[in-house]
């Protein structure tokens, strides 16, 4: 059995987490429920931070968000000693009332309202993602109404596409976000922010896709950019102090997956930065990446119990848990895969094979197809593996499912880090035409 990060079986026969037994979990918490293993989100962040520094580059490595955002997240991150990539105003005000310092915040987005931008603006945030002409209008013209200055990168599309889901490249000439490097867009973008007082340019930034299992598109697409960065310090005599090479680092879901280690990503990419920036003769700018499901995704384990049967003879059987597309999206949005095990019998032998049906009323709402699995009965407990970016983040109130908790688990002990939503909480917001009873 592969088990991830500090998972192990222990002497019950139980999986553990952290070293906490997650039958006692759910018996405590009840399922769904997410379980998110401390120890390897900090293993991977220091994975990250650590090779920068030995390779005596100066870096930010900053948490995506938008796989996993809550408080205590994002207090587990500013003690890791990381910046922070938002991509809303609720993301970011999550930043804030974590206490995470403004200055190492990165505001995102394709399509950020001027409200969202004058918040960011009142909190001091360390850097906008420009996406585009409109977003770039409205932020200086926000600016000087404040009479503030902001600094930017250009986010801008290099024209590499990553091999990955077509729902998930950023990269390539069409694209929703950024300015495509090659039509002129980008340079325009360049002449507007350096002829503007109300910014501050620091540099460029790109991000060519997700769950990728080698350093080519990144160094391809830092290629595109250092190149043109060489041309624009001969034109125009500028000097990029920040280079955003985005995230999309993969890991492991399947036996099929064949991530590479945190330090092997950034060893690979930085080698050649500092090479193509020597052969243009270019000092050399301060590196940013945006990990995000690289350090959260495989620490998330979901805990379900099983419930009803059905065989369909000579055809499959289909196991259902008491959750869903209600609290794991991607199978039915990305056909994305998943291995799992009971979780009060991880290491039985898996005899049967069997499909893990949710509990929402939709044909698509299937979690795994086929899974090999030992014998299974109603109240068994479970355990499905890295769930911990873009599940709880893309959970939603279909049926009017409550949303589950979150727990986080280290060396022995388990803290409650988000309750689980109650029917009171589904109807909080809800306005009646008339009096109920």
């Amino acid at each position: 059995m592969h088990y991830y990060g500090t998972s192990s079986a222990n002497e019950k026969g139980h999986l553990t987490i952290g070293e906490v037994d997650t039958i006692e979990l759910a018996r405590q918490y009840g399922t769904p429920l997410y379980v998110y293993d401390v120890a390897l989100i900090r293993e991977r962040a220091r994975g990250f931070k650590q090779t920068f520094e030995r390779l005596g580059v100066t870096a930010q490595v900053a948490y995506a968000s938008k796989a996993f955002s809550s408080i205590a997240m994002i207090q587990l991150i500013e003690e890791e000693g990381l910046s922070l990539d938002v991509v809303s105003g609720g993301e970011l005000y999550t930043a804030i009332k974590a206490g995470f310092p403004a200055k190492r915040i990165h505001f995102h987005g394709n399509n950020k309202s001027a409200e969202e931008i004058t918040m960011a603006l009142d909190y001091g945030i360390g850097c906008f993602v420009v996406d585009n002409f409109h977003e770039m209008n409205l932020l200086q013209s926000l600016c000087e109404r404040k009479q503030v200055k902001a600094s930017i990168l250009i986010r801008v599309t290099p024209g590499i596409e990553a091999h990955t889901h077509d729902y998930i490249l950023t990269g390539q000439e069409d694209s929703k976000f950024g300015f495509d490097l090659h039509n002129g867009q980008a340079q325009e973008a360049l002449n507007h922010a350096l002829n503007n007082q109300s910014l501050h340019l620091m540099g460029l930034h790109c991000h060519i896709g997700s769950q990728i299992f080698e350093t080519t598109g990144f160094i391809k697409a830092a290629e595109k950019m250092i190149q043109k960065l060489a041309e624009w310090h001969e034109e125009y005599q500028f000097t990029s102090e920040v280079l955003n090479l985005g995230g999309g680092f993969g890991i492991r879901y399947t036996k099929e997956d064949t991530p590479i280690a945190p330090s092997n990503y950034v060893e690979d990419i930085i080698g050649e930065v500092k090479r193509m920036m020597g052969e243009k003769g270019l000092n050399m700018p301060e590196i940013w990446i945006e990990p995000g499901r690289s350090l959260v995704g495989d620490a998330g384990t979901t805990l379900y119990t099983i419930g009803s049967t059905k065989e369909v003879p000579d055809i499959r059987t289909y196991l259902a848990v008491d959750g869903g597309m209600s609290d794991n999206i991607r199978p039915a949005l990305y056909d994305a895969r998943y291995e799992a095990v009971i979780a009060n019998k991880p290491e039985a032998k898996r005899e049967n094979t069997v499909s893990i049906a949710g509990k929402c009323c939709e044909s698509g709402d299937m979690l795994i197809w086929d899974l090999p699995i030992a014998q299974a009965s109603p109240g068994d407990i479970l355990a499905v593996f890295c769930t911990g970016a873009y599940g709880y983040a893309m959970a939603n109130n279909y049926n009017r499912i409550a949303r589950p908790a979150v727990v986080f688990v280290e060396n022995g002990n388990a803290s409650l880090v988000i309750k689980r939503e109650t029917n009171e909480d589904l109807l909080r917001l809800d306005v009646p035409l008339h009096k109920t009873v």
